[in-house]
Parts: C-alpha cells; sequence; structure tokens
C-alpha cells in the first residue's frame, strides 16, 4: 500500500523521493499517520540527520490527503518573515479549514522565538499578537459567515468566533517536530519548552536494522551488471560495513574522544558511490580492452587480406596485358584517320579561300550599287513627297490659265516631253512654225489619275531620246529652276522638282544597272562555290567525327590501363605494409591477447577492489590512520571469505587514484604522503561535499592552489554578503571554499548541503 502511494506521490511531486519500504520505515510512516489522524496531533521525530524523518512526513501527509507546510529559509528571512509564514498559514487552516502539516526542524531555528511560538501553537493553538487588528476582524467575520452557514447556535461576540477559530485551528494543524538528538542544544530546547514533550507524540527514529540495510543495498544494486552470488555476497559485505562502522566509531570515542555519526544517509552514501565507481572503473576497462581487440582485429584482417590482395594481382596482370595491346591497335587506326582528315581539309581550306574572295567581290559591288542608289533616292523620295503635297486644286489652277507664264509652259513642256505627248504644231507672227505643247498639257491635267500617273512612272526605263531633250532644253535651262517656278505656280514648282529626280535618278541608274548585272553574275557564282563548300565541310566533319570517337575510345582505354597500373601498384604497396605490420607485431600479438583476456578478468574481479574503494570513500573519512588500515584489512579478509577477489595488494590510490592527477594535487600543495593522497580521493570521489578538518591549513592551501584557474571563492560566515557569493558560484558553476565553520551551519545552506535539486 505505501509503495502504491510513493509512486502516486513521485508522479505529482516535483522532489522525487526514492525510498525503500522495510518494515522499519512502514512502523514509522503508520505511527506518523495515526499521529495525523486525531485532532491536535502533533509529532517530534527524534533521530539524527539522514534517518529519513522529513521524507517518511511527507509521504504521510501525502497519505492523510493533507498540505504539507514548511518554511523557505532566505539570507534575509528573520522572526517578521518567520511570523508572516506563521500567519499565512494558520489563517488559511482555520478559515478554510485546510488540514496541514506543519513540518519544521532544528536546522531551521534561526532564532530562539521560532520555538517559543511552536510551543504556544502546541499548546493553545494560538499565537498572542499574531494577527493585526484587521485581520482579525477579518477572521471574526468569516467565523460568523461560517457558522450561519452550519446553521451554528453560538453568540455571535468576537470571542466566540475568535475561539471557534483557534479550535479550528487545533482540529486541522499538526505541527511534525523533526530533532536531533545530538548535543546539548536538544536537551535545553526540551527543558526550557516542555509542550514539545507534553503536546506530541515522540517517535526515535533509530539505527536502521539488518534486515533494512538488506532490503535497501538489494533494491540499489538490482540493475548493476553481476551473477547472483555475487550480489549476494556484495549486499551482505555492505551490510557488515555499515554495522562494523558502528562498532568502530564507538569505540573511536572511548579513545580519541572524537564522535562519528553513522546514518543511514552513510549507507546509501556507499552503494550509490559502490556504482558510479564500478560503472566509471568498467568503462576504463572496456576501452582499454577495445584498443587492445581493435589491435588484433587488424592484425587478422591484414594476415587474411594478404592471400586476398594476391589473387587479385594475379586477376590484373593479364586484364593490364589485353588493355595495352588494345591501347595501340587503336593508336595505329587513328594515326591513318589522321592523315586522311588533314587531306580533306586541307581541299576544304582552298574551297573556302575561293568563296571567301568571291563573296567580297559581290559584296563589293553591292556595297557601291547602293552608295550611288544612296544619292538617288532621297531626291527621288522628295519629288515623291512633293507630289503627295499637290491637291486636285492646284492642277485645276494651272489647267484653267488661258495665258499661262513662261516658267508654267516649260514646266508643263518638260511633263509633256516625259510622258511621251506630242506636241501641237503651230505658226507664230513671222511664219516660222514650232511646237505648241499648252493644249496637250491642258487636255494632260484633264486626267483625275494625273498625279497618280507621275508617282507610277517607270522611271527605270526612260527612253534615251526623251531624257536627252530633257537635259539639253531644260535641266541646263536656269529658268526651269523650283525656286523661280515657284514664284509663278506653286504646283508647278513640285512638278520641276520631280522632273529634276527623275533626272539624277535616270543618270545614277545607268551606272548602277550594269553593276546589278555583275553583282547577279557574282551571287550566282558565290552560290555555286557555297553549294561544293558545304559538301566538302560535311565530308570534313564526318571523318573528323569518326577520328573524335576513336580518340575518345583511346582515352578510355588509356584511364583503364592507368587505373590498373596504380591498381596493380597500390596492391603490392599495401601486401608490402601488411607483410610488415605482421613482421613487425606478431611478437605483439600474443602479448595483446593476454592482455584481453586479463582485462575480461579484471572486468569481472573489480568488484572487490571497487567495493573496498567505496567503503573508504563513505565511511572511512573521519578516521585516522590507524583505524582505516585496521578496518581495511578486516574489510579485505571479509571479502575473500564471501568469494569476492579483490586484488592482493589492495591500496585506494591504486584503484581509484591517476598518477598524474596525483602528481598535479601534489605540485598544488597536496603532502606526498600516502594518507593525504587517500583523503584527495575521498575528496574527489564522494557524492557530498566534502568537510575537510584541518588544524594545519593543508588542505586550504592544497584547494587554493588547485581551484585557482576555476576562480575559487573563498567565503566565511563572517564574510558580508557571503550568500550572494555562494549564489554566483551556484549559477556560473564555480568553485567555492567555505572556511572556518563551526558546531552549527547557518540554516539557509541546508539545501545546498543537501542537494535538494528539482526540475522545473
Amino acid at each position: 500500500v505505501v509503495e502504491h502511494y510513493l509512486e502516486d506521490y513521485n508522479l505529482i511531486s516535483k522532489t522525487q523521493m526514492d525510498l525503500v519500504m522495510f518494515r522499519f520505515a512502514v512502523e514509522h510512516i503508520s505511527r506518523i499517520c495515526r499521529v495525523l489522524k486525531q485532532p491536535n496531533g502533533h509529532c517530534l521525530l527524534v533521530g539524527i540527520g539522514g534517518s529519513g524523518r522529513q521524507s517518511l512526513t511527507r509521504l504521510a501527509a501525502f497519505m492523510s490527503d493533507f498540505e504539507l507546510f514548511q518554511i523557505e529559509i532566505t539570507k534575509n528571512y528573520s522572526a517578521t518573515e518567520w511570523r508572516g509564514d506563521l500567519c499565512k498559514m494558520m489563517r488559511r487552516v482555520g478559515e478554510l479549514g485546510v488540514s496541514t502539516v506543519f513540518l519544521f526542524g532544528d536546522h531551521q531555528i534561526k532564532d530562539v522565538s521560532f520555538l517559543e511560538d511552536v510551543n504556544m501553537i502546541l499548546n493553545t493553538g494560538d499565537i498572542p499578537n499574531l494577527y493585526e487588528n484587521e485581520e482579525k476582524l477579518e477572521i471574526i467575520e468569516k467565523m460568523q459567515n461560517l457558522c450561519q452557514k452550519e446553521n451554528l447556535q453560538l453568540e455571535f461576540t468576537p470571542l466566540s468566533m475568535y475561539n471557534k477559530f483557534i479550535e479550528r485551528v487545533r482540529k486541522h494543524l499538526h505541527v511534525v517536530l523533526a530533532f536531533s538528538p545530538i548535543g546539548d542544544a536538544f536537551r535545553t530546547r526540551l527543558r526550557m519548552f516542555p509542550s514539545l514533550i507534553n503536546c506530541c507524540t515522540i517517535d526515535w527514529f533509530e539505527a536502521w536494522p539488518e534486515d533494512a540495510l538488506e532490503l535497501v543495498a538489494n533494491k540499489f544494486l538490482d540493475d548493476v551488471e553481476m551473477s547472483a552470488d555475487v550480489r549476494t555476497s556484495t549486499v551482505s559485505i555492505c551490510k557488515h560495513f555499515h554495522m562494523s562502522i558502528r562498532a568502530m566509531s564507538q569505540r573511536y570515542f572511548d579513545v580519541m574522544r572524537r564522535v562519528n555519526y553513522v546514518t543511514p544517509t552513510s549507507y546509501l552514501e556507499l552503494i550509490k558511490t559502490f556504482k558510479n565507481l564500478l560503472g566509471r572503473k568498467r568503462l576504463e576497462i572496456l576501452i582499454l580492452k577495445n584498443r587492445y581487440s581493435v589491435g588484433l582485429e587488424k592484425l587478422h584482417f591484414s594476415e587474411n587480406q594478404i592471400s586476398v590482395m594476391q589473387a587479385e594481382l594475379l586477376d590484373l596482370q593479364p586484364k593490364l596485358i589485353e588493355t595495352s595491346q588494345e591501347t595501340e591497335e587503336l593508336i595505329t587506326i587513328i594515326e591513318q584517320e589522321t592523315i586522311e582528315v588533314e587531306d580533306i581539309k586541307r581541299i576544304v581550306e582552298v574551297d573556302e579561300a575561293m568563296a571567301n574572295k568571291a563573296a567580297q567581290e559581290a559584296e563589293a559591288i553591292k556595297i557601291d550599287c547602293e552608295e550611288k542608289l544612296a544619292v538617288a533616292m532621297p531626291a527621288m523620295r522628295a519629288a515623291i513627297s512633293a507630289l503627295d503635297t499637290l491637291k486636285q486644286n492646284d492642277i485645276t489652277i494651272v489647267k484653267s490659265m488661258n495665258e499661262p507664264p513662261p516658267g508654267v509652259k516649260l514646266v508643263m513642256e518638260s511633263i509633256c516631253i516625259m510622258k511621251g505627248i506630242k506636241p501641237d504644231r503651230k505658226v507664230d507672227s513671222n511664219g516660222k512654225q514650232y511646237d505648241d505643247y499648252w493644249q496637250a498639257s491642258k487636255k494632260m491635267l484633264s486626267d483625275m489619275k494625273f498625279l497618280d500617273s507621275l508617282k507610277e512612272y517607270d522611271k527605270d526605263n526612260i527612253p534615251p531620246a526623251i531624257i536627252r531633250k530633257i537635259r539639253e532644253k531644260y535641266i541646263l535651262n536656269k529658268d526651269f529652276n523650283p525656286a523661280v517656278i515657284k514664284n509663278v505656280s506653286s504646283a508647278c514648282e513640285g512638278l520641276c522638282k520631280w522632273v529634276k529626280a527623275i533626272d539624277v535618278y535616270d543618270s545614277v541608274v545607268k551606272v548602277v544597272a550594269p553593276k546589278k548585272e555583275k553583282l547577279k553574275e557574282a551571287e550566282k557564282i558565290l552560290g555555286e562555290q557555297m553549294g561544293k563548300l558545304a559538301i566538302k565541310q560535311a565530308e570534313l566533319k564526318s571523318v573528323t567525327d569518326k577520328l573524335q570517337t576513336l580518340t575518345d575510345h583511346l582515352v578510355q582505354k588509356q584511364t583503364e590501363k592507368q587505373n590498373l597500373e596504380d591498381c596493380i601498384e597500390l596492391t603490392k604497396v599495401k601486401i608490402d605494409r601488411a607483410n610488415k605490420l605482421i613482421s613487425g607485431l606478431g611478437g605483439e600479438k600474443d602479448r595483446w591477447t593476454k592482455n584481453v583476456e586479463q582485462f575480461n578478468a579484471t572486468y569481472d574481479n573489480i568488484i572487490g577492489d571497487v567495493l573496498l574503494s567505496s567503503g573508504v570513500v563513505a565511511y572511512l573519512g573521519p578516521f585516522i590512520l590507524d583505524y582505516r588500515q585496521e578496518c581495511i584489512q578486516e574489510w579485505f579478509h571479509l571479502c575473500q571469505n564471501q568469494g569476492i577477489s579483490v586484488s592482493e595488494a589492495y591500496s585506494l590510490s591504486a584503484t581509484l587514484g591517476d598518477p598524474v592527477k596525483i602528481r598535479d594535487w601534489q605540485i598544488a600543495g597536496l603532502p606526498a604522503d600516502n594518507y593525504s593522497v587517500d583523503n584527495a580521493i575521498i575528496v574527489t570521489c564522494s557524492n557530498r561535499w566534502p568537510l575537510m578538518i584541518d588544524p594545519q591549513g593543508q588542505a586550504s592551501k592544497w584547494i587554493k592552489n588547485l581551484e585557482k584557474s576555476n576562480k575559487l571563492e573563498v567565503i566565511r560566515f563572517t564574510t558580508p554578503n557571503f550568500v550572494r557569493s555562494l549564489e554566483n558560484c551556484i549559477q556560473f558553476g564555480n568553485p567555492c571554499l567555505l572556511e572556518n565553520i563551526g558546531e552549527e551551519l547557518d540554516p539557509i545552506l541546508e539545501p545546498i548541503l543537501m542537494k535538494q535539486i528539482f526540475k522545473q
């Protein structure tokens, strides 16, 4: 039942508890639960630190479905904060009726007034002057509302209501005190505050019985890799370690007057240290064993590979000969093909040169024609655009003239001649005959398509007689000028421009026409040559492609040949290396095999050495050298008798020490004797914080030198803001040395010393 409750508790709690529910623990839980079930039931749990008082109280409160309240000590925690915490807790209990367990440990007593208040709670359920007047009024009001809800027949006076509140507090609040019986403080506190005894059920947490030790060891060692017999013996030895240290501590006190407390925490520390160290040592052994195993594998692999590589070498030789022959044949074919390609290439180059020359000639003629036409064409375009500006109205004006000016007559005559229109033969006053073009002109101008006929005039085929007549009679005439004609008729100005443009165009065309014929001829010859050239180029491409294919094939064969040669060379080198490796490490093979067997044996036998070392780390720190040696001797013989193998010359430094680290420690100021080295190993291998009793200041000097480079913070209780320094060390992971501590520690250190870490 209790284990079931523990599982539930761990599911909902931030700080999980890893407890073993042996009979001893179950009895204490049932006692605490019984007391909590009684109204006004309070407990005084007496036992040394680490005996499970607080853990069992938490579980008992959870099982009883009560809330658990604990104060949190901070650096500024004083009587004011204490009173504030009590006020909140008691109001919650009294007003809401929440069943609450108030767990209070002697490590939390920062001031004697704390105990005085606890004494009052136990005795009367109230603390004088705890509540302010406003708070008291609120309490009375809430009690009145409660009584009305429950229909209680009470006088609703402030006193009766406050007494009702106190009654509820006494009913629902349960105080559990966890005190240690060590020293005079416990005796003094009981004398000063008798309610601690009178109002509490006392439960003594004594040393764990043997069956408890056995159960705990069995649970925690259950997941360690070892045989069933070895596990049974290990559990028995762990139990004996704990019992023997109890006896030796009593003897140590009788002789040396030094007290050493053996708590269940020490026992759990022994088991935890054993698990951690065993895992670490086994890992070290596995790493070393693996190194030799890998070496042996490589040797074995090399031996097997030699025969494989020699067979490979035999297979590769014929392939190399075959590839070499193919390569030589290809080179011969390529040489012949190359000669053929060169011949065709030369022919193509000659044809290409001729074609290029013909193309250049044709281009030159073409450019010449275009240049000549470039002169005539703008004039021709200007004349056409001049015709475009003329409208039929302009023509009508010219046509309607009866006696046209000479300029108009002159232009119209030239147009008639250009169009091949015959003149009228007339006789002048002197009896001479002359050509009169005016009637013909008027008739011509009457044609609606007159302007279109000029635009579409066949300017490329003008009869030579017409153009000759135009040049002789009109072009050379200074009156036949568009600028002069413009003064007479704007319509005739455009016609004059057109005649002049036709003249320019004709003179150019007469020159360009033969050249155009020549250009046609040149382009025809060029076309024939380009046709021949294309055939030759196709031939050349075909041969070149064939040659390229052969060349690519040759490159491929040469690469294959090179790869084969490289492969053969590499195989020879590998065989040579393997032979050297085997001949060089032949002697090592036997030694490595023995080492692997030895490590296999050590892996199983390390249990005894680690078990002894864990006992030393967990228990023997407080003892002087003689007691340590006596204890180790007894444990050594016990391991042998129980059948657990231990090294013949066992020593803590041989099992857990690293010679390089020990040398560094000694350079940092650690004394060179074995006792000091063992102490240093206990300090570094323990899971708990080391408390070093250091009358000569040797440990202090050693730690300060060793951790100097890691920003060691040295603090004392007298240092102002020592808590701030400690906080910084925790936050930034720096080492911290707390010097000159006295008999009692500041309660604020409790969660740090107990390593009460939780995930959030």
